[in-house]
């Protein structure tokens, strides 16, 4: 299990908290229980979303909820092309090219 990916696709390991270790990551963050994607793939024993069959991620209620869209909005995230993005290169090469964009939101389209 990479710490620097969150359940919900974004990226950690840019993040000010984390690199500081302030801040233990999704996985790790005892804290977060509040948050249903986390639970889920813990549940599941799924890294992130991107490993989920169970359900088109448009449908899910845990991935497409409020507070997610909020967040997106706020933080000028995009969890939906994180995901996508490490379905089609995996986890390393997802990990790879955020840690080389600097970006913890917003993944490289190629």
């Amino acid at each position: 299990m990479n710490p620097e990916i969150a359940a919900c696709g974004l990226f950690c390991g840019t993040c000010r908290k984390f690199v500081k270790d302030s801040c233990p990551g999704c996985h790790a963050n005892g804290k977060a229980t509040w948050c249903g994607v986390r639970t889920c793939c813990i549940q599941h024993g799924w890294q992130s979303c991107a490993q989920c069959t169970l359900i088109p991620l448009d449908e899910c209620r845990k991935f497409s909820n409020f507070m997610g869209k909020l967040f997106g909005l706020i933080f000028r995230s995009d969890r939906r092309g994180c995901i996508e993005r490490i379905r089609k290169v995996g986890e390393n090469a997802f990990a790879e090219e955020m840690r080389l964009s600097g970006s913890y939101n917003r993944p490289i389209r190629k």
